[in-house]
């Protein structure tokens, strides 16, 4: 058995691909590695993936498909999966080789113990790497979760403004992924929000390790959290947040706790949206922040109350001087959380 499906996605990685999936080969046999090649065109992924599938045979797999982003992969992804547990992996990211050994005998710790049962969810710490800085941001949770307790939702503390539960810091267990029903839009960047909320309804324990595992690298020029270019992709954080919005019933989620941590990370996701349609200095994208706002009132007015008025909320719609002081407060906790360059 598998203990860990790790999914990497790449697409013209053959410069960085190499140490992310050295970096999961760590845990040997105990590993299933699903290379997905998303029709890269520029360089040899793809004979890089089967390389590894050959030399690893039983641990790596290499799978080829036509280009559809990142949302088509993990969808694949999860489709493929065979391990107890799911991980995403970037392929221009990496991990911990110690923490993810230190995790695994966690995992197996936790199956030896009759007392206990396997935990939805495993969280764990990540870096955010960039490019030039010497002192690293890594994104705890020491004061939300308990350590290394298998805990319900009512266990946890309220998560407060810049502490979110990003992909990154995500292990699901692979049958809560399946059960989600995941179906990611393709050819959209930003689709790991919706792969970092859908889910959690499903979760109904989690298992905190306070570790750094994931090291979130950040910084080039050409990457899809560039502020620069997420400002250009609007139109696909605009499909993400609408997605968020129509496919989860948060009315329906039974934990208050998990309910008020999905409300505040879907207040985040449209302070985000709003926050880059205001710095794009179009018109156009003002009415479109606008209508969105208009779009959640109509089809949810007491979600909209709670998002409208919130600090975030209130910061990404007032007009004027003050507007402009408030969304740049909001835009600094964005950045914080997200780190944009």
């Amino acid at each position: 058995m598998k203990y860990i499906s790790f999914i990497i996605p790449c697409y013209n990685s053959s410069e960085y691909m190499r140490k992310c999936i050295d970096s999961c080969l760590t845990i040997n046999d105990d590993a299933e590695i699903l290379i997905i090649d998303d029709g890269s065109t520029k360089d040899n992924t793809y004979e890089i993936a089967k390389e590894y599938e050959e030399k690893y045979p039983g641990i790596c797999r290499a799978i080829h498909k036509e280009n559809g982003g990142h949302g088509s992969v993990l969808n694949l992804g999860i489709k493929e999966a065979t391990g107890m547990y799911t991980k995403v992996v970037d392929s221009d990211d990496w991990l911990d080789v110690d923490t993810l050994r230190y995790i695994l005998d966690k995992i197996k710790m936790l199956e030896n113990d009759n007392s206990v049962e396997m935990p939805d969810l495993i969280i764990s710490n990540f870096i955010y790497d960039k490019v030039g800085q010497v002192l690293k941001k890594t994104m705890k949770y020491t004061n939300l979760i308990p350590i290394e307790k298998v805990v319900t939702w009512d266990q946890i503390k309220n998560f407060t403004v810049g502490h979110y539960l990003l992909m990154h810091a995500l292990m699901y267990k692979t049958e809560v992924l399946k059960s989600a029903d995941i179906n990611l839009p393709e050819h959209t960047f930003y689709v790991d929000n919706i792969y970092a909320y859908k889910p959690l309804p499903y979760v109904k324990t989690l298992y905190y390790v306070n570790k750094d595992l994931y090291h979130y690298y950040i910084g080039r020029i050409d990457q899809s959290v560039n502020e620069s270019i997420m400002i250009s992709r609007l139109d696909q954080q605009y499909r993400v947040t609408y997605a968020m919005i129509n496919e989860t019933d948060l009315n329906k989620i039974e934990s208050k706790k998990c309910k008020h941590y999905m409300v505040n990370y879907l207040s985040i996701i449209m302070t985000v949206t709003s926050v880059l349609s205001i710095l794009s200095k179009d018109e156009n994208r003002i009415v479109e922040k606008n209508n969105l706002w208009k779009y959640l009132k109509n089809k949810d007015s007491d979600l909209y109350k709670k998002l409208r008025y919130c600090f975030l909320g209130m910061g990404v719609n007032l007009p004027g001087k003050i507007g402009d002081q408030i969304s740049a407060g909001a835009y600094k906790i964005v950045q914080s959380v997200y780190g944009f360059n």
